[in-house]
């Protein structure tokens, strides 16, 4: 079996937090779902477990960060093209995220970054295929 991801995030509303992710075409476990959490599918093998903020807490001795003020982690997500990169970040932009940088083009890479309502940042990013491969990049 390969090795799988699953991120816990905690949520201050979990039916907000799934309404969000549903607009930019994820899917959830219904066999991990219940009114205290849910299994975000992000591939095969990533997973984004959003947990209520009280059931949470039941993990960790630590006082939770406010994503909304205090960066605790940025999750980066590769797509196919730039234009998966806009598409998703504008779908997160319309399902009410909002933008805490502008996109970066690097030519051989291309990225932007939303913050979902609980202020979790998400970078979604597209690599040229031939750099990932390890051959030079086009001038």
């Amino acid at each position: 079996m390969p090795t799988q991801i699953f991120v816990n995030l905690p949520v201050k509303d979990l039916d907000r937090s799934v309404a969000f992710f549903t607009a930019l075409g994820f899917t959830f476990n219904p066999q991990f779902t219940d009114k205290n959490a849910t299994c975000m599918i992000i591939s095969d093998s990533i997973f984004a477990m959003l947990l209520v903020e009280p059931f949470f807490k039941t993990f960790t001795p630590h006082a939770l960060c406010d994503a909304t003020t205090h960066t605790e982690a940025i999750l980066a997500l590769s797509v196919e093209s730039k234009a998966k990169v806009d598409e998703m970040v504008g779908a997160a932009l319309a399902a009410g995220g909002t933008e805490p940088r502008a996109r970066t083009d690097m030519g051989f890479m291309y990225n932007c970054a939303f913050a979902d309502p609980d202020g979790h940042i998400w970078e979604i990013f597209w690599m040229d295929p031939a750099v990932v491969a390890g051959q030079p990049q086009n001038a």
